[in-house]
């Protein structure tokens, strides 16, 4: 197997996860590192002496041994370096969402399908083992016809207004992974979407026109009708819950708890509350989505998720947008 040569775009919080995730890798080279923000990273990769940090990321692109970016800057940033990363025939994994824009989305789509390189988009949850047993206890008729997914996510505590107004929106931001989960865990595309939602947890969140709290119930191709429940705020940790109801049974997937003790006497039965946020639940897949992107470069496979499912999924936020606006259903955009 060659050996992969990579440059990482962006070290922040989930471009820092990436590194320490992949700086081992058996047959991976980190190569660069870039990050617009960071004013000193030589404590960081003071263990890391052959890791060069460059001042502009087209230094990456313009090595020709390296063949695989990570893109983890910000999400307006996203379509821009993907394009030149694509014309420069580097296979390509970026955190989601692709863009804000459809038409940015689609141009950097037009490179990556022209430059023929490989493309993962960052849905880490899809490499969950608990989730991934669920999808196949469905794909192995354990519960019969699909009727009913519930899917509930929850964050520990909200992001600050300044991030708030960079996110793209709560369905942009936090509950694409969710749409992107209907998709996996049903095998099937989303046609409409209707939305409740209010910003309970911080009504400041309201005056940058988003919300916090969110209901969202979605029609299915197959038939199969699919619900979100979305909150900024659990105060008892990150709420990851999961259940496939059908017609001969049901599948759920419970929270990961801080530990697996449980405390049981004649006055209550305690456990332990929830791990705290996404670093820690989903932590072995984010190792598992990269591990099977280099695997899917090193062998000439096909990526998943790749550029249609993060265009599908964007296409869902965009329809539970509009419908939080109109209060009405709206039909998601078809994309073959």
């Amino acid at each position: 197997m060659n050996k992969n040569i990579v440059g990482i775009i962006g070290l922040g919080r989930i471009g820092k996860l990436h590194f320490d995730n992949i700086i081992n890798y058996q047959g991976v080279e980190i190569r660069y590192v870039f990050d617009a923000f960071a004013t000193d990273l030589n404590d960081y990769l003071k263990d890391y002496p052959n890791v060069k940090v460059v001042k502009d990321y087209e230094e990456i692109l313009n090595d020709k041994e390296v063949n695989v970016v990570f893109v983890c800057t910000p999400t307006t940033t996203h379509s821009e370096i993907i394009i030149k990363a694509a014309n420069a025939g580097k296979n390509i994994f970026c955190e989601k969402p692709i863009s804000f824009s459809e038409e940015e989305t689609l141009s950097a789509y037009e490179a990556v399908e022209k430059a023929n390189v490989k493309f993962q988009i960052g849905f880490n949850r899809r490499f969950d083992k608990n989730f991934m047993d669920a999808k196949k206890a469905i794909l192995d008729n354990k519960i019969g016809e699909l009727h009913i997914l519930n899917i509930t996510s929850r964050d520990p505590e909200p992001p600050n207004l300044d991030y708030v107004k960079k996110s793209g929106g709560i369905f942009m931001d936090m509950s694409i992974h969710d749409f992107d989960m209907i998709r996996f865990i049903s095998s099937s595309d989303v046609e409409e979407v209707y939305v409740n939602g209010a910003a309970l947890v911080n009504p400041d969140i309201a005056k940058v026109d988003d919300i916090d709290t969110a209901l969202i119930s979605l029609k299915l191709k197959n038939k199969a009708i699919g619900s979100i429940d979305n909150s900024r705020q659990a105060v008892y940790g990150y709420d990851q819950r999961l259940e496939a109801f059908g017609n001969l049974g049901k599948v759920n997937v419970k929270n990961n708890l801080q530990d697996n003790i449980c405390i049981a006497n004649s006055d209550s039965v305690m456990s332990a509350k929830p791990q705290w946020f996404f670093l820690e639940r989903y932590k072995e897949a984010y190792i598992l989505e990269t591990k099977l992107f280099f695997e899917a470069v090193s062998n000439n496979k096909e990526t998943c998720p790749n550029f249609l499912d993060g265009i599908k999924a964007q296409k869902i936020a965009k329809a539970a947008k509009a419908s939080l606006i109109s209060g009405k259903p709206e039909i998601v955009e078809n994309v073959d």
